[in-house]
């Protein structure tokens, strides 16, 4: 015999909890006392545009990338440039050390599209 019943799934979460709304700014950041919670707030504001500007960029360059990928091609090159990547990879290393290498990496791969 089988159930009729509606499958219970966990309520989901308000807004209030998501957010952390209804904790004082202090609870939110980790800080132990409300100036330093306001200064890290602040600082949280300017990363979250940071991001999104960051994500922006990265979408352009993927843009910008492919039509380079696809002249490539059309003028019966291959559609990545391994010499041209070392170059990147280089450039990032330099400027932020060994995790550079991994950034610039992630962004060769997201750039590069599909094969």
């Amino acid at each position: 015999m089988t159930s009729t019943a509606p499958a219970k799934t966990a309520p989901a979460k308000s807004t209030a909890a998501k957010t952390g709304a209804g904790k004082t700014a202090a609870e939110k950041t980790g800080a132990h006392t409300e100036e330093a919670a306001a200064l890290i707030d602040d600082a949280r504001s300017r990363i979250d545009t940071l991001d999104d500007r960051i994500i922006g960029l990265v979408q352009e360059r993927m843009a910008v990338s492919a039509v380079i990928q696809e002249a490539r091609i059309t003028s019966g090159g291959r559609r990545i440039s391994l010499s041209r990547e070392m170059e990147i990879l280089g450039s990032y290393r330099d400027a932020l050390g060994r995790p550079g290498t991994s950034l610039a990496m992630t962004l060769l791969e997201l750039c590069r599209g599909r094969a």
